[in-house]
């Protein structure tokens, strides 16, 4: 067993490489950013009861780290939960990648932990790493295998990444691997495409969610792994499900379970959140920056 300081996460907590950012929204993310945290000229923080994040794949190129500093500086709450995925130990197997913003993301949530925020983090296929670890407790981070959780409304949600109710990483592993070195293919092209729309004066376009939304076989296999999740949820005697892995943000009722995917921070850049009321809502960041760009547009 690899000790935990070996690890691709703690290898990343000790990391500060200087990297760059090419995000079409960059404008607004600077317009939007103080050099500190506590200035006191920083917009007023919106403040929740909950925040589900995961697919964050830090240590990969497609990993929009400064979006999601833009969205956890912006964005308050109680409980913080990662939901797996959150560093890509797969990549980093491959090859070491870490610019200083995906240093910049950890510790933004260890200063969250340590600040009050409870933290849990659960670990997914990419950082299954962090599933030797069960039951510890890492900088204020709690990590966990699942988690149950009860709204302000009364209502209990099971959380999990997910992978483990997915029959390609279950079933054929050497698959899953094939399939993220595609993945990594069409979001290099899809960096390269964004970049020109940028130039265009265009707004951000995922080329990879448009293809799981028209190839017949990828809809199939988002249906069987939500249906999959949802049963398991009721069996559990949950009332819903917050899960990641499929890179698919969606609240939608399946057989009467809540099912609730957060989405990622490599293309769709979305989080669920709990509002204090226990109202649930998938909030699109990447539509929030777009509009703060328009306004610092307008504005100058």
């Amino acid at each position: 067993m690899r000790p935990w300081s070996t690890t691709p996460l703690m290898r990343a907590f000790r990391s500060a490489t200087p990297g760059s950012s090419n995000l079409p929204w960059q404008e607004a993310l600077s317009a939007n950013n103080p050099t500190h945290d506590d200035d006191p000229g920083a917009p007023r923080a919106r403040r929740v009861r909950t925040v589900w994040i995961s697919d964050v794949h830090l240590g990969t190129p497609g990993c929009q780290a400064h979006a999601l500093l833009d969205f956890l500086k912006h964005v308050e709450c109680d409980t913080l939960y990662l939901v797996g995925d959150i560093v890509d130990g797969w990549q980093l197997r491959r090859s070491w990648y870490w610019p200083q913003a995906h240093n910049d993301v950890i510790q933004k949530i260890l200063r969250k932990a340590r600040k009050g925020t409870r933290v849990i983090f659960i670990p997914g296929n990419h950082d299954e790493f962090g599933r030797k670890y069960l039951g510890h407790d890492f900088g204020g981070i709690e990590v966990a295998e699942e988690w149950l959780h009860t709204t302000a409304d009364g209502r209990m949600l099971w959380i999990t990444h997910g992978d483990l109710y997915d029959g390609v990483i279950q079933c054929a592993r050497w698959l899953a691997y094939v399939g993220d070195s595609a993945y990594e293919f069409v979001l290099r092209l899809n960096r390269h495409l964004n970049s020109w729309r940028a130039r265009m004066g265009l707004p951000y376009w995922s080329l990879s969610r448009y293809l799981k939304l028209k190839v017949k076989r990828a809809v199939s296999y988002v249906n069987d792994f939500e249906e999959a999740l949802a049963r398991e949820t009721h069996k559990r005697g949950a009332q819903g499900v917050v899960c990641g892995h499929i890179h698919h943000a969606e609240m939608r009722d399946i057989g009467g379970v809540l099912y609730c995917n957060d989405g990622d921070w490599v293309e769709s850049l979305t989080a669920l959140v709990e509002h204090p009321d226990g109202r649930l809502e998938i909030l699109d960041w990447a539509a929030e920056l777009a509009q703060a760009s328009k306004a610092t547009t307008a504005a100058q």
